[in-house]
C-alpha cells in the first residue's frame, strides 16, 4: 500500500492508495519543520495518524510545508519511520508536490496560495527555479497569513473603514495586548493571521478588502510569477485554499498582467495521487 501527503502549516491531506486501486482519504495537522520539533510531528502522527491507518504500508510519499533542506526533511521522515518502520519513506518539499499535481509530467509554473506561498518553474521532471516566499515575517505575499497580517494591521492602525472596523471588532473582540500576545508570543502566528483571511472573504465586496486582496495578488504576481524568464512559454497553475476561494479575483489580477492562467486548485492531493498511481508498474 502507498500512502501520500500533501501538508501545509495548517492541515495534512492523506491518501491511501491500496494494491487494488481503491482509495482512502485522512487528514491530520499540518506539520512544519521550522516550527515544530521531531518530537512533536512524531506524536501526532503516532497517536493521531496512525491508529486511523491499516497494516502493511509499504511507500509513503510526503510532501510538505518547510522542507526545503536535507535537514528539515530528515525531520520529516525520521518522524515517520518512527510509525511506519517497514515503510520506504521519501520526503520532499510542498512546492515540488503542487508542481506535479498540477503540471503532472509536463512543465509549468507552479504557485501556491494557501497559509503561506511559493511558486516554482517545473521542467517536467523536477523543479528548475524556485522563487521561494520566505515565510510570514519576510514575504509570503497573497498567502493567506499575509493576508491576515495587513488586515490586523489596518485594524490596529484603525485604517479600516469605520464599518469594516466596527464589524471586526464585533466578530472578533480582542486587546492590541491579546493579538501581540498571539503574533510574537504563541506558537503557530502564520496560523494564526491566516485565520483572519476568512473574514476578508466573507466582505470580499467591500471596496477596501477587494483592493487589499487585489493588490496583494498583484504583488505575488511581480515577485513570484513575472521573475521567471520567457513565462509566456508557460502555462501558469496555482494550488492552496487561497487561490481557490478567491480565483476571481486572481484571475483579474494575472489578465491585467497579461499572464493566463490555466489550473487552479483547492488541493494538491487528488492530482498527486494521480502522478504517483501512474508512476507504478
Amino acid at each position: 500500500m502507498m500512502l501520500i501527503a500533501d501538508s501545509g502549516s495548517s492541515k495534512t491531506d492523506w491518501r491511501l492508495v491500496h494494491p487494488d486501486g481503491s482509495i482512502q482519504q485522512f487528514k491530520s495537522r499540518g506539520f512544519n519543520p521550522f516550527y515544530q520539533s521531531e518530537s512533536a510531528i512524531g506524536d501526532e502522527i503516532a497517536f493521531n495518524l496512525k491508529p486511523q491507518l491499516p497494516e502493511g504500508i509499504t511507500d509513503i510519499f510526503y510532501y510538505g510545508a518547510g522542507c526545503v533542506n536535507p535537514e528539515k526533511n530528515d525531520i520529516l521522515k525520521r518522524a515517520l519511520v518512527r510509525s511506519f518502520s517497514e515503510a520506504a519513506v521519501v520526503v520532499d518539499n510542498d512546492i515540488l508536490g503542487a508542481a506535479r499535481a498540477l503540471c503532472h509530467r509536463e512543465p509549468g509554473i507552479a504557485c501556491i496560495l494557501g497559509t503561506g506561498a511559493n511558486s516554482c518553474l517545473y521542467d517536467g521532471e523536477k523543479i528548475a527555479q524556485n522563487i521561494r516566499g520566505y515565510g510570514f515575517l519576510l514575504g509570503d505575499e497573497g498567502s493567506g497569513s499575509y493576508l491576515g497580517k495587513q488586515l490586523i494591521i489596518a485594524y490596529l492602525r484603525k485604517e479600516l473603514p469605520d464599518k469594516l472596523h466596527a464589524q471586526f471588532k464585533n466578530r472578533f473582540p480582542m486587546s492590541e495586548d491579546e493579538i501581540l500576545e498571539q503574533v510574537y508570543k504563541k506558537p503557530f502566528p502564520n496560523r494564526y493571521l491566516a485565520s483572519f483571511s476568512k473574514f476578508l472573504f466573507h466582505h470580499v465586496k467591500e471596496p477596501y478588502v477587494y483592493e487589499l486582496i487585489y493588490n496583494s495578488f498583484s504583488l505575488f504576481m511581480d515577485k513570484n510569477v513575472l521573475t521567471y524568464e520567457n513565462i509566456q512559454q508557460y502555462k501558469v497553475h496555482f494550488v492552496g485554499s487561497v487561490a481557490f476561494y478567491y480565483a476571481n479575483i486572481l484571475r483579474q489580477v494575472a489578465n491585467d498582467k497579461g499572464v493566463v492562467l490555466k489550473n487552479i486548485l483547492e488541493s494538491p492531493i487528488a492530482g498527486l495521487t494521480l502522478y504517483h498511481q501512474s508512476a507504478r508498474p
